[in-house]
């Protein structure tokens, strides 16, 4: 299966990288662990990977070249985010850049606003970001976290371009996107991504969730990751090979609609 982000067709999970390489400031002990999950995540079809310039201070940033390095540009789908204390004109562009060296990529393929700062016009940092677009510096923007006025502000104030998407906080344990952003996104044609789908991992205490993933055979973990997949792009977050196979195989259970119905309910 498959998603369209950008206008791309993906895959249709991605790999999270925050914690990776550390968290505010760099942390290099676990770094060659962190490689081999990535390359091990690319190697088993997730072509998206998702990271920021606040991941580890940058340092996960430059984890992630490293696991990229010798794959084809082509072949990988780049997420990254700018910190909302970077949002002016030129703090944006030179934050991209900075971007752009530590993950030794020529372009981004989606540039996302990491948090909104009502203290800077969002027009001013739309434009910036649009600026990068005709350069060629990244192939598609958006936002993330950004509520429905904020949203359609954005959409508002971008000239030449589309808002691709916006990157929610959305699991089985947070299904307030579902009342608003989410209907909304769909009616605009922004797609979700979403983070934290699988809650860390801690979706044990849900019946409906446990009920339904046994009749599937599966964990709760899958079926929470499964259930994120019906209005979103989720990208969890590991580390582990074994956990990283255990996704893949939660994004290919075929939920038939009256099982999702029930966990919705």
């Amino acid at each position: 299966m498959t998603k369209k982000l950008g206008g791309r067709s993906v895959s249709d999970i991605g790999l999270g990288t925050w914690g990776m390489g550390g968290w505010q400031s760099a942390d290099k002990s676990e770094d060659s662990v962190c490689v081999d999950a990535i390359r091990y995540a690319l190697s088993r079809g997730i072509n998206v990977i998702d990271t920021a310039e606040m991941y580890g201070g940058g340092h996960t940033e430059e984890i992630v070249a490293k696991a990229i390095e010798g794959i084809p540009r082509e072949d990988i789908y780049i997420i990254s985010k700018v910190w909302n204390t970077n949002l002016h004109h030129d703090s944006l562009l030179k934050s991209a850049r900075s971007s752009l060296r530590r993950l030794k990529t020529p372009y981004l393929d989606l540039y996302l606003i990491h948090w909104p700062n009502p203290s800077v016009p969002l027009r001013e940092t739309i434009g910036a970001m649009e600026e990068l677009l005709k350069e060629g510096l990244v192939r598609s923007i958006g936002v993330s976290n950004f509520d429905v006025e904020q949203l359609s502000d954005a959409m508002t104030v971008s000239k030449y371009t589309e808002i691709a998407a916006n990157q929610v906080l959305y699991n089985y344990g947070a299904r307030g996107p579902e009342k608003d952003i989410i209907p909304f996104c769909e009616k605009s044609g922004v797609e979700v991504i979403s983070y934290t789908p699988i809650l860390k991992g801690k979706v044990s205490g849900f019946s409906r969730l446990n009920e339904v993933a046994e009749k599937y055979s599966a964990t709760a973990v899958q079926m929470a990751l499964r259930y994120t997949m019906e209005r979103s792009l989720p990208i969890p977050k590991s580390s582990s090979k074994s956990h990283i196979d255990a996704l893949i195989e939660g994004s290919r259970i075929k939920l038939r609609k009256d099982d999702y119905e029930f966990l919705r309910s």
